[in-house]
């Protein structure tokens, strides 16, 4: 893959091969992302044409899983954020807590980090019992990772203050055992996960909602399929119920921000219609 035209061109022919043979649809993601990891790849993987690329992700499924994992985002920590954290543990979840039970979507959840820190947010605040985390991502190699509820304990300390500056009321090793360079998660944070493949710009809602996350995955779409995504989300949500947006990204301008109000505090709206 040489000029940039003959890069553009190819990286189309890519995507509609992904699209007709696998029934990905990343037509609607943010081009420059898209290009700048799949010429790593090219690459990393050491391809001598566009041709021999093209046919080895068309034809070779097991390939195509690398790719995916390649070209789809995976950046997560646990409590990355402690702000928006403390406004979950204080404000959000104790008002769902005046229902039976609690369904929260994260959408985009990569590795799991966000799922297992939302759980032990609800240990902490006696709701674990009644609640149910959905936990999907497009990419089913980064579910299998986030199933085996595993941390490097070289990013441990970053998780400890994460969880001191989220305002965590316990010691933040009683939820791991370490094990030589692994830390692996209480068995007990992961039996209200449900982790499964769930592909943002082609599925159906498959519930409803009291609290959904999606922090900084539509940052990575462009406004069209952010629409689309936005509407599946409002027609997800209970009235009365919360969506978490990361720090770059906004309802302002979507044709359902009519149905929410904006809390004053993070990227947290309230859907009201």
């Amino acid at each position: 893959m040489n000029s940039t035209e003959n890069n553009d061109g190819h990286i189309e022919t890519l995507l509609s091969d992904v699209l007709e043979v696998y029934g990905y649809d990343f037509t609607g993601y943010s081009r420059a992302s898209i290009k700048r990891r799949m010429l790593r790849l090219y690459a990393l993987d050491g391809f001598v044409s566009f041709a021999e690329f093209r046919y080895k992700i068309r034809t070779d499924s097991s390939y195509f899983k690398r790719f995916l994992e390649q070209i789809t985002i995976n950046v997560t920590e646990m409590f990355r954020d402690p702000e928006f954290y403390k406004t979950l543990r204080n404000e959000i979840l104790p008002r769902l807590g005046t229902y039976p039970f609690i369904r929260i979507w994260i959408a985009g959840c990569s590795t799991g980090e966000e799922a297992y820190s939302v759980a032990i947010l609800l240990k902490e605040l006696d709701l674990l019992h009644k609640s149910l985390i959905y936990a999907t991502d497009i990419n089913s190699a980064v579910l299998e990772t986030a199933a085996q509820s595993i941390v490097p304990l070289n990013k441990i300390k970053l998780y400890t203050e994460n969880y001191i500056a989220s305002g965590g009321t316990e010691n933040f090793s009683e939820y791991y055992t370490a094990n030589y360079s692994l830390g692996k998660l209480k068995d007990e944070l992961k039996t209200k996960i449900i982790f499964s493949t769930h592909n943002l710009v082609s599925d159906n809602s498959f519930n409803e909602f009291q609290l959904i996350l999606c922090r900084n995955v539509i940052i990575y779409f462009d406004r069209q399929l952010q629409a689309k995504v936005f509407k599946l989300f409002d027609n997800s949500l209970e009235k009365f119920g919360y969506l978490a947006l990361g720090t770059k990204e906004t309802l302002d301008f979507s044709t359902v921000s009519k149905n929410f109000e904006r809390l004053n505090t993070d990227k947290i709206w309230r859907k009201i219609h």
